[in-house]
Formats: C-alpha cells, structure tokens, sequence
C-alpha cells in the first residue's frame, strides 16, 4: 500500500512516527510537503503535482495541515479526495474542526455539554456579553489560536471590557467562555482512532498563575482513566465533526464533562510517551481496515 504523509515539516516527531508505523507494517511512506503541492482541477482528469511533475496516486493520504495553512491544506485533501485517494480525515471535516465557533455550534446543536461560549461583533455588546457567560473571570479566545496561543483568562469586568474592546476593534474574530473552576487548571486529551478512544492523558498546568494546560505552555502530562460518559462524548463529538482521527479536550466539571476542542490533526509525541501507547500503528492500522471496507464495497457493487 501506497500511503502519503502531508506534512509541512518532514522531522516532526507526529510526522516520523507515522512514517515508521507504515513502514514497519511493510508499506510505502512519502513525506509530501502540502504547501508544495499544486492542482489541475477538471472534471475528466483531475491531478496534483508536486515539484514538478505529477504525483503519484497513492492508496490513502494522512493530512498533518497546520492551521496557517488550513485553507491551502483543505484544497490539497479535497483535490485528493477528487482523485478517489482514502483520506484519514476529508477536507470538511478538518476545516470544521479549524472553525472553533462552527465545532462548538455543531456540538451543541446535538446536545454534548459544553461551557457556556459568546460570540459578538459589536462593541456595544461587550457588558451583557460578559453577563451571558457568567460573568469574570472568563476566558477570551481567538478562533485561530492554536496550543494554547491566544487564550487569554480574565478576573474582572473592567479588564474582560478593556480584552475585548481591543480585540474587537482590531476586527478580531474572538469568543468569550465561561472559566471552568471546578477543572483546576487540568484538562483531558482523548486521542480518536476510528470508533475508539485510543489513549487518554491528563494534561495538569504547571503552576496556579498558569490555567492552560497545553504540553506547548509547559503542562505535565499523566495517563488518566477516563470515564464511560467521558469516553462515548469524546467519539460523538469527533464522529459529529465527521472526524476519524481526533483529539478531543474535555474538562470535568460539577455539571459533567464538557468539551474545549476537537482537533483535527492531534500531536502524537505527547500522548505516545505518556501512555506508551503506539498511537501511529494504530492509525496505519485503521487506514488498513477502511480501505479492505471500501475493496469489499466496491466488489459488491460490482
């Protein structure tokens, strides 16, 4: 089997892994730069090149698409999918994860438990905004922000004002969400592979000035055990954005789990070295099982 890695960094610990994995279970693995990649999209023959000449048609595609190149990356996949290629997560899926606002009004629309989010645009909105969420202290984020980048908790009204004044009038798409006390600074990575959550770690911010608990901002990461409701929330949630891969981030709460973030193209180093799980084979095994189900499908058309 044929299989290609988009990847913009080809040393990237994620990016290697799935590289070994594939090798080691005997198949073909390329490293093909996303950002390199360009198309000739027509109906009769559509294809992609890549430095140069036409690239090869390959079995299945892993996207790793960053999230400054999300709308390129999407293009790449969807162009892929065009193709016929069996791709781990399609291109609709992985720009509804990258659209935090759009995730969460998926979530909600089907009932899984979240904080309480506020999206305005107008300045004038910002006091009953604040008083939508629960008041301070709240957090402010931006809906590009990724590993933590952009977060930002607030302790007083006079302070989320003066955030999202600033943010709002420099036309930053931003989103104002209730602060989770009860989680203490910790959040949970449930790592999706198909119908399954693979591998679970607790990620704990490194001191009480620091909430966000992201491995990027220095948290510590532990293995935890996860409950049945944290474990079936975690696959629907990845199953409504329509993800087969995912990273998912719960906080518990007195109120239940509620979920923070579905990602899309989940780091594996952190998950790997906590657990000791090898999250890279299963993934490679889950691309094995998808296309024996599209073969078998295909026949029985036939």
């Amino acid at each position: 089997m044929k299989i290609a890695i988009l990847s913009r960094k080809h040393n990237l610990y994620s990016t290697e892994r799935l590289r070994e994995a594939a090798v080691a279970r005997g198949h073909q693995a390329d490293l093909i730069d996303t950002m390199r990649c360009y198309m000739n999209i027509t109906s009769a023959r559509p294809t992609i090149h890549y430095k140069g000449h036409e690239l090869a048609i390959y079995d299945a595609v892993i996207p790793r698409i960053g999230a400054s190149v999300t709308f390129y990356g999407a293009a790449v996949v969807r162009q892929l999918e065009m193709m016929g290629v069996f791709c781990v997560n399609d291109s609709v899926a992985i720009t509804r994860a990258r659209d935090k606002l759009r995730c969460l009004q998926l979530l909600s629309k089907k009932g899984i438990g979240l904080p309480i989010t506020g999206f305005a645009h107008s300045l004038d909105e910002i006091k009953d905004l604040i008083k939508m969420v629960g008041g301070p202290p709240l957090v402010i984020k931006f809906l590009e922000g990724t590993q933590g980048i952009g977060v930002i908790l607030v302790e007083t009204s006079k302070a989320a004002r003066s955030v999202l004044e600033a943010f709002l009038g420099l036309k930053v798409n931003i989103m104002v969400q209730e602060y989770i006390k009860d989680a203490e600074g910790a959040d949970i990575r449930c790592f999706i592979v198909g119908n399954k959550v693979i591998a679970a770690m607790k990620r704990q911010a490194r001191s009480p000035e620091e909430f966000r608990s992201n491995l990027h901002r220095g948290g510590i990461a532990t293995p935890v055990e996860i409950t049945d409701e944290e474990r079936n929330m975690a696959i629907r949630a990845a199953h409504i954005i329509g993800l087969n891969v995912a990273g998912v981030d719960i906080l518990r709460s007195s109120r239940g789990p509620l979920i923070v973030e579905v990602n899309a193209s989940p780091g594996l180093e952190g998950i790997e070295k906590t657990t000791g799980v090898d999250v890279a084979d299963a993934i490679i095994k889950f691309i094995e099982s998808g296309l024996d189900s599209n073969d078998k499908e295909r026949r029985g058309r036939g």
